[in-house]
């Protein structure tokens, strides 16, 4: 009896160990489904977009390697490697300048996108989504995740994360967070774009690990980040131009 006491104990000291672990760094694929994206685009008939995805029919999803390094007061999340690559590896390209870091200590967010033909620097405070959690489970990269629900009110999107409580880090992929967990799955716009989890490791961060790029490039505040975004989004529907070509989904 005392036997079989000091085993439970210890698998509930590793449990415990394992769900307190807040240091790491945990790698996404994101995946781009872009006959989705184009039948959105209102400006097309109905045949433009079935020629669009007969086009789009072999080659639609655009895969991405993603990660996000994180530890219990900041995150940065980046490209997995300063270039992309076909998954064959014969063609390789520059990523976009994309570098989204987070201080949830001191309410900071610095991010560095390349759109529109420039780098922009948007630093403010965090400004979260409101989120709506659900009673919905499942589990992503080996960790039960719990869902919650926002919107994008500038992109107009629906927006569903999955997030691991074992892991208690407001930590997130692309442009969310505010979460009790770190956000294992991201899906934007019911699968026009999927942020999934496929691997999660602890180990102590180094300090390149965090460390923000010397990039030049023009400051923005949130609200003009989302006005310059609005606008362009406007003037790409009105021209009859697919608006997500120049800046991320």
């Amino acid at each position: 009896m005392n036997r079989f006491i000091l085993i439970l104990c210890g698998i509930l000291t590793t449990t415990l160990s394992l769900a307190q672990q807040t240091e790491g760094v945990v790698t996404y694929q994101r995946k781009t489904y872009w006959s989705k994206i184009i039948a959105r685009m209102t400006f097309l008939s109905q045949e433009q977009k079935d020629r669009a995805a007969q086009t789009w029919k072999n080659d639609d999803e655009s895969k991405e390697k993603m990660k996000l390094s994180f530890n219990a007061n900041e995150s940065l999340y980046t490209y997995a490697s300063e270039q992309g690559e076909t998954e064959d590896g014969q063609y390789s390209w520059r990523n976009a300048d994309l570098v989204l870091y987070r201080n949830f200590d001191k309410d900071k967010k610095i991010d560095v996108m390349e759109m529109l033909g420039k780098t922009y620097i948007v630093e403010d405070s965090l400004h979260t989504p409101t989120w709506k959690i659900g009673n919905q489970i499942k589990e992503v990269a080996g960790y039960i995740c719990m869902r919650a629900d926002t919107e994008d009110p500038i992109k107009k999107q629906k927006i569903t994360a999955w997030f691991a409580q074992d892991i208690p880090v407001p930590a997130g992929p692309e442009r969310y967070s505010g979460l009790p967990g770190v956000i294992l799955e991201l899906n934007l716009n019911e699968g026009d774009v999927i942020i999934e989890a496929t691997g999660v490791a602890f180990r102590k961060l180094t300090p390149d690990d965090l460390k923000l790029p010397k990039l030049k490039g023009k400051k923005l505040s949130d609200s003009a980040y989302d006005a310059l975004i609005s606008q362009h989004i406007a003037e790409s529907m009105t021209a009859h131009r697919n608006p997500f070509w120049t800046i991320r989904y």
